[in-house]
């Protein structure tokens, strides 16, 4: 071997063992927590693993596909490519975004908003799709979307899944400035109406715009949405808090906006808790500085505090993102 080979030889290894050094003494996992254009994204815990799962954020005839991601400790994510594509929902064609997911019985529900549909005559809406596990491969449950019209002008996109304390399933969904809950059924196939006989209930707050999910902390129901527009730099998160998943939600403020010296955009988020703890973090995509298109987002990860009456702080976006934690 020449000196000249011998010289890189050892260069290349010198840097390799630099960067595995680097990834073991990591302790923060850095925003975005992964590379690529990713939006909407929806946090998960399961089998003490953390879970990711965005939009693949492109235009619309082009995002016809999901990939997850997961990690044990925050910092390190692994992706899982292609879980789901409109090779297995027959009916979407384009724009697929927003997934929410939900484990139960040992089954992974995986709904997903498809072909933006601007009218009830339009073919999409919002399906679901079933595996056995977090990384499935999922396939289509219903052959066909679960809500494909305009209840109360609501826009069949953004689902979230909400389990109440008392063991039942809510859909919570909309845009156009539209928000409505339903309960679902047992095998989720379709819903049980309301003791007034409608199946979908309106509790859209003031300025909301799309991006809805819920969560219960210390038997108060919160409520939180995105503000302004996806494709702007005043994209944002604002909740609300109610005593039920109906609400009444009169809104607070915002939590979640954008910093003009780290990235813009900042908004339609999830939370997760960590098992038997009280404490949260909230993910979120946003937009590097200097990116104007719209499709230029990135997933981040950041901790979301509370004061001592239970209201939401406004959440800190930061460059370094959150510390290394491990799952039992």
């Amino acid at each position: 071997m020449k000196i000249s080979q011998l010289l890189l030889y050892f260069l290349l290894l010198l840097c390799n063992c630099a960067v595995a050094q680097n990834k073991i003494n990591k302790k923060y996992a850095g925003n975005p927590v992964f590379q690529g254009w990713y939006a909407d994204p929806e946090g998960a815990v399961f089998n003490n693993t953390f879970w990711i799962y965005p939009t693949f954020s492109a235009p619309y005839n082009q995002q016809v596909h999901f990939d997850a991601f997961s990690s044990k400790d925050l910092v390190s994510w692994t992706k899982h490519p292609n879980i789901l594509d409109t090779s297995s929902i027959k009916w979407a064609h384009r724009a697929m975004w927003a997934p929410a997911i939900i484990e139960k019985n040992g089954k992974y529900y995986f709904f997903f908003s498809a072909n933006d549909i601007q009218n009830g005559n339009q073919k999409g809406g919002i399906g679901i799709a079933i595996a056995d596990q977090p990384a499935g491969p999922f396939k289509d449950y219903l052959g066909k979307p679960l809500i494909d019209d305009f209840y109360n002008k609501a826009q069949p996109i953004d689902q979230f899944v909400f389990k109440d304390i008392n063991g039942d399933y809510y859909l919570i969904y909309g845009g156009w400035r539209h928000c409505n809950i339903a309960r679902l059924n047992e095998n989720f196939t379709g819903f049980i109406p309301f003791e007034d006989g409608n199946t979908f209930r309106e509790i859209t707050p003031e300025q909301y715009v799309e991006g809805p999910m819920m969560f219960v902390r210390k038997g108060k129901y919160y409520f939180m949405w995105s503000e302004g527009g996806w494709t702007g730099p005043n994209y944002s998160v604002a909740y609300a808090m109610g005593d039920s998943p109906f609400g009444p939600f009169k809104r607070i403020g915002k939590i979640l906006k954008q910093n003009p010296d780290i990235a813009t955009g900042a908004g339609h988020h999830s939370v997760i808790k960590l098992p038997s703890k009280d404490k949260w973090y909230i993910i979120y995509h946003r937009r590097p500085l200097g990116e104007t298109n719209a499709n230029s987002r990135v997933t981040c990860v950041d901790r979301m505090y509370f004061d001592k009456d239970g209201l939401i702080k406004p959440v800190i976006i930061t460059n370094e993102g959150v510390k290394k934690i491990r799952l039992k």
